[in-house]
């Protein structure tokens, strides 16, 4: 045995005692000899058989080779490292994390919830979210109240006031709470200690689109009608992920699991090699119309002829032009378009081989209501697909994908026209005219996907948090009929595609350098 493969047996053996499991040495043969042929980094692929054998129902701590074995055949043909590299989460599979004001902490909420909530559940989304953005606040240097009960401790920082609180004491205060509507045509401020009538007629906003629902930071001072007159008015200033990440480190609030600052590290160092890695994303691929094959046949024509084909392609819906109601009946026609695009992606050999594909459904695709998260399309729809393409994945919407380290988010809503239609103050245009800027501002400071009223967009309340943007990820991809889109917001990059099906619009995006690139077909 050589000087190498002996430095392998003793980190394999090293890194198996670590885990409670002593190998016989014909065993630690037969890992160094798989990792001598696995491609990938060394650290990575112990990792992958340290996990499956601790899956294993052991009698004894001690494993021989014959148990190895299964364990290596079983990761033979598995490509380990696109586990690592490349993970889909589902927005039913997103852990549930919630916020103990008392102990400060989070905790994990209820495993599996049911899809049909109680009253309590619903009363649990606000002020899960409301206690989301509290904890991240009191954390901003301008809101953290001081150690010291001293003046000079007092300069710069604007102590937050409980609405229940104001009552009696006049003069200017900070607050925060939801903007909600409890009567017709009269708007409230509510947290969790009582609620108060608003005037918003003065009030000096910052960029975001204000609507019932969003949570708010606003100064003003409570009048003798009992109205909080609001003098100036924001969203809960943002925190960097980094911040976020310390505060958090060891909760899986993204999903995959957790990941350790170790292995953060190494795979952001791989991500970084990553150059050549790209996804296309697509929304509104109508395949009942001809001329999306069409576009769909010059795509993937131009991509097959390249150097290195994407790794990536990620179609979002609507896969109909029309909406897939109690009135569409041609469901067997869809499924032989979705048989059509699958025939038509296998005919391209290179990218059938060395590209993955992901379906996700857009706001009329058929499914079983108007409320998000939407699952997956149905499996007589993906079955078409999958007879050419056996790893083609079906998501929902919203869903997820964690890159090496990266953090990608992807939501398919025609949020923008419906955030603006609500909208009940003018957007400032001090520091930005554009509508998708005031859109990324508004769900970043929100920390939330789909900050509407329930009455406009309804929510599964058990699965809100599949909604949530916390810790803040790297991208965020809203797909959206509205016009083609990039914008990066305080290290947040977000993406909308365009519509395909109306511009042939899409994008190219490189997630190792975090760069979309505009296209067009």
């Amino acid at each position: 045995m050589g000087l190498e493969a002996q430095q392998r047996l003793r980190k394999a053996q090293q890194k198996f005692r670590l885990r409670g499991v002593t190998l016989t040495v014909d065993a630690l043969k037969a890992v160094v000899s798989f990792l001598e042929e696995c491609p990938g980094p060394e650290e990575d692929v112990l990792e992958q058989i340290s996990q499956e054998i601790d899956k294993l129902p052991l009698k004894s701590n001690v494993l021989n080779k014959e148990a190895v074995q299964d364990v290596l055949a079983s990761l033979t043909g598995n490509v380990y490292q696109d586990q690592k590299v490349l993970r889909i989460i589902d927005a039913f599979e997103i852990p549930r994390l919630k916020y103990d004001p008392i102990r400060k902490i989070f905790y994990r909420g209820a495993e599996n919830p049911p899809l049909h909530g109680d009253a309590q559940s619903k009363a649990s989304l606000y002020r899960d979210r409301l206690q989301l953005l509290h904890q991240r606040l009191i954390r901003d240097k301008h809101f953290a109240k001081p150690a010291f009960n001293f003046e000079s401790s007092r300069v710069g920082t604007c102590e937050m006031t409980p609405l229940q609180s104001l009552i009696g004491r006049g003069g200017r205060r900070w607050v925060m709470g939801v903007i909600s509507q409890l009567e017709d045509g009269r708007f409230f401020l509510e947290d969790l200690t009582a609620a108060v009538p608003v005037d918003l007629s003065q009030a000096k906003i910052t960029t975001g689109l204000f609507v019932e629902n969003t949570i708010i930071v606003a100064e003003g001072e409570l009048q003798p009608n009992g109205t909080f007159q609001v003098m100036t008015c924001g969203f809960p200033p943002m925190e960097t992920r980094v911040v976020s990440l310390t505060i958090t480190a060891g909760l899986d609030f993204f999903g995959g699991g957790v990941i350790s600052a170790e292995e953060r590290l190494r795979l952001e160092k791989m991500e970084k090699k990553a150059l050549g890695e790209m996804f296309v994303i697509l929304s509104d691929v109508w395949l009942d119309n001809p001329e999306t094959f069409e576009k769909l046949t010059g795509i993937f024509d131009g991509y097959e002829a390249v150097d290195v084909v994407p790794s990536f392609f990620i179609f979002m819906g609507n896969f109909c032009s029309r909406s897939c109601n109690l009135a569409f009946h041609d469901f067997s026609g869809l499924c032989s378009h979705f048989n059509k695009l699958g025939l038509m992606i296998a005919s391209h050999s290179r990218i059938k081989e060395r590209s993955k594909f992901l379906f996700i459904p857009g706001p009329e695709d058929i499914g079983p209501a108007n409320v998000l998260p939407r699952p997956a399309l149905p499996k007589m729809f993906s079955r078409e697909v999958q007879k050419h393409l056996p790893d083609a994945v079906f998501c929902s919407n919203p869903c997820r994908i964690r890159f090496y380290s990266q953090e990608i988010v992807l939501f398919r809503q025609d949020l923008l026209y419906r955030m603006r239609r609500l909208c009940i103050l003018p957007p400032s245009d001090e520091e930005t005219s554009d509508p998708f800027e005031h859109l990324v501002a508004t769900i970043a400071h929100q920390s939330h996907l789909c900050p509407l009223p329930l009455t406009v967009q309804p929510i599964s309340w058990n699965h809100d948090h599949a909604l949530h943007l916390y810790p803040t990820p790297h991208t965020v991809v809203l797909a959206d009929c509205s016009e083609q889109k990039v914008f990066k917001y305080t290290g947040l990059t977000c993406i909308n595609p365009g519509s395909f099906a109306n511009d042939g619009t899409f994008i190219a995006y490189r997630p190792a350098i975090s760069e979309a690139e505009l296209s067009a077909i």
